[in-house]
C-alpha cells in the first residue's frame, strides 16, 4: 500500500513538472524563416541559440519563465527563440556572433509604402527615421532604447514615406 502511494505521488509530481514545462514553453514561440516577414507587426524579444550550446540549454528554462512572465503582466512584447544555426541569415541580420544571444529589435524596418500605411492605421503615434548612418541616427537609437515601452520606432527609405 505504501509503495502504491509513493508511486502515485511520484506520478503526480512528474505530471505537474511536465505540465509546468509545457505551459511555460507555450509562451515562447519557436521562430522560423517566416519571422523575417512577420516581425514588423509586433515587438519581439528573441533568444538566438544553437542546439549544441551548453549555455543555451541552461538558459532554456529561464527563457520559458521570461515568456510566461511577459504574458502574465500583459506585456505587448512577444518572446521567441530561434535556432541561429538553422536560420543563420536572420541571425546575421541581427548581429548574432555567439550563443546564446538575446535581441530586442528597437527599430523595425518599414520596407514598403504599404507597410508604412499599415502602421499609420495601426498606431496613433509612432516615429520613423529616414536616412543613412549619422549622429542623428545614433540619437534616434538612444531615444528608442529609452522610450520603446511607450511608443513605436521604425526606419524607412525616402521612397517609403509619403510626401
Amino acid at each position: 500500500m505504501a509503495a502504491w502511494k509513493s508511486w502515485t505521488a511520484l506520478r503526480l509530481c512528474a505530471t505537474v513538472v511536465v505540465l509546468d514545462m509545457v505551459v511555460c514553453k507555450g509562451f515562447v514561440e519557436d521562430l522560423d524563416e517566416s519571422f523575417k516577414e512577420n516581425r514588423n507587426d509586433d515587438i519581439w524579444l528573441v533568444d538566438f541559440y544553437a542546439p549544441w550550446c551548453g549555455h543555451c540549454k541552461k538558459l532554456e528554462p529561464i527563457w520559458n519563465e521570461v515568456g510566461l512572465e511577459m504574458k502574465s503582466i500583459g506585456s505587448p512584447v512577444k518572446v521567441g527563440k530561434m535556432d541561429a544555426t538553422s536560420y543563420s541569415s536572420i541571425a546575421s541580420e541581427f548581429g548574432v556572433r555567439g550563443y546564446p544571444t538575446i535581441k530586442l529589435a528597437l527599430i523595425r524596418p518599414l520596407p514598403s509604402q504599404q507597410m508604412f500605411e499599415h502602421m499609420q492605421k495601426r498606431h496613433r503615434v509612432f516615429f520613423v527615421y529616414v536616412g543613412g548612418e549619422s549622429p542623428l541616427k545614433e540619437k534616434y537609437i538612444d531615444a528608442a532604447s529609452e522610450l520603446i515601452v511607450y511608443t513605436y520606432f521604425f526606419s524607412a527609405s525616402e521612397e517609403v514615406v509619403p510626401e
